[in-house]
């Protein structure tokens, strides 16, 4: 595990370990998408990780999809993120900023405009969402035309060059857990017959073009992606080609010299060896629920360059102090996570305390 202390070179940045706290949505901004009040002190008090991810965060009205979410689009969302991100740099962290756009993951009465979610093609995923009236079915999203394609991936660089005007170390383009970008590379969620659908090459083909633009607008050494191949939730199955798409993704954005690429692994063992054969920057490796003694066997074997751990993180502000001293873990209070204020965001106690 002492190797997880270690400083390693992510991108432009040199981190003091290689520990990273996994984006988690908490659903505790305004209604406008500017951050709560709380969350300078939620990031804040995590800084000892190497790397922060922070939760998805919308480029777009179009891109929201649960109720109070942040943005980073707007002036107010943007003055908003400064006060965070500058907390987080007092504590000498460092933060990137989740991309997320919920493409059919989305219901109306939760986006500022109130219309109905878009996604590849018009196919719903077959589940509800939490509204401010309680949960409802998903609409039917309405299929992106080529040119409102276009103008999404536009959208993903303005949010990017707002992240940095907002004090951010660099960006997470959100490419995993069945939302837009991993929408269109599912045959089930996408049925098009343009540029953007059919043989893997078209419908890896807006991931990449994201990628490409954010690099061009921020630099490649401040963007990053993070994928989740193989999920099957929420009507997406990336079928029999699914393994060979990612093969082909990760290829062509290894090209562009992206900061890092962050994998929510689904247990595909020999799919995860060839990314990491094809992947020549840093390779960060989430494992959903991974007991505290498996905790660096990524790092030891070879597999990941960084881990990353989400509720773990979300229980222990002091996460890195813990690790080090062997102590004990605060659990998770899976009531707390989405909304409410303070309990369960901020108040989870230190080891010192």
């Amino acid at each position: 595990m002492d190797s997880l202390f270690t400083p390693v070179r992510v991108g432009r940045y040199t981190l003091p370990n290689r520990l990273v706290m996994a984006p988690m949505t908490r659903s505790r901004a305004g209604f406008d998408g500017t951050p709560g009040e709380l969350a300078t002190e939620y990031y804040a008090q995590r800084a000892g990780v190497g790397l922060i991810v922070t939760e998805g965060t919308q480029p777009s009205d179009d891109a929201q999809g649960y109720l109070t979410t942040p943005g980073i689009y707007t002036p107010a969302q943007i003055a908003g993120w400064r006060k965070i991100t500058s907390a987080v740099h007092d504590k000498g962290g460092h933060i990137f900023i989740q991309l997320m756009h919920a493409g059919r993951m989305s219901h109306p009465d939760n986006t500022p405009h109130h219309r109905q979610g878009v996604a590849p093609s018009a196919i719903a995923p077959g589940t509800g969402m939490f509204t401010a009236t309680g949960m409802q079915d998903i609409p039917t999203p309405r299929a992106l035309t080529a040119e409102e394609v276009r103008q999404t991936v536009a959208d993903f660089r303005h949010a990017a060059r707002s992240a940095i005007e907002a004090g951010a170390d660099g960006i997470e383009i959100h490419g995993a857990n069945a939302y837009l970008v991993q929408q269109f590379f599912a045959p089930s969620a996408n049925t098009r017959t343009d540029e953007y659908g059919g043989p893997i090459e078209n419908r890896a083909r807006f991931a990449i073009a994201v990628a490409t633009a954010i690099a061009e607008e921020i630099g490649a050494d401040r963007t990053a992606i993070r994928l989740s191949p193989g999920t099957a939730m929420w009507g997406i199955d990336e079928g029999a080609e699914g393994p060979d798409l990612y093969r082909h993704l990760v290829a062509e954005l290894d090209k562009l010299g992206l900061a890092y690429l962050h994998i929510m692994h689904q247990g595909n063992e020999p799919l995860l060896a060839d990314i990491r054969t094809l992947w020549h920057q840093s390779l960060i490796l989430n494992r959903p629920g991974r007991p505290h003694d498996q905790i660096g066997a990524d790092l030891a074997s070879g597999s990941a360059d960084l881990e990353a751990y989400g509720q773990l993180v979300l229980a222990n502000p002091d996460f890195v102090v813990r690790l080090k001293a062997n102590a004990a873990m605060n659990e998770a209070d899976q009531n707390t996570f989405f909304g409410g204020a303070a309990r369960g965001y901020v108040d989870y106690p230190a080891l010192s305390a």
